[in-house]
């Protein structure tokens, strides 16, 4: 998901080489998402609105976290969103919130679908 968002960013800026990018450090902060799944079923049946609140808050609680973690531990952070105005401490950027309110609840449809066909 990284890596096409990064591409994405990329095509707005003109490069048609789409360059996208990761960071290792970033996989065991995906993994961290497991801890959604306890959180999604006690939210299930609530409406769509108030799920996708509770994921952003989650996702920005988790990025904000690890982000701290890695600056204050290792000296660096492998984002830096300094640069916006809507940056907290540079660990996260609440004009974000719209695309991880999206991402909370497609990644909730895809853990239905999975569900439904047994994986």
């Amino acid at each position: 998901m990284e890596i096409f968002w990064t591409g994405l960013g990329s095509l707005v800026r003109g490069e048609a080489e789409l360059r996208g990018w990761t960071y290792l450090w970033m996989f065991p902060i995906y993994g961290l998402a497991i801890l959604m799944e306890p959180i999604h079923n006690q939210i299930r049946d609530w409406p769509f609105y108030l799920r996708g609140i509770v994921y952003v808050f989650f996702i920005f609680m988790i990025e904000y976290t690890t982000g701290w973690i890695l600056r204050n531990t290792i000296s660096l952070c492998p984002w830096d969103y300094s640069h916006s105005a809507y940056s907290i401490n540079g660990l996260i950027r609440l004009d974000y919130a719209p695309a991880w309110f999206a991402a909370g609840l497609i990644f909730e449809k895809i853990h239905d679908l999975l569900l439904r066909i047994n994986i």
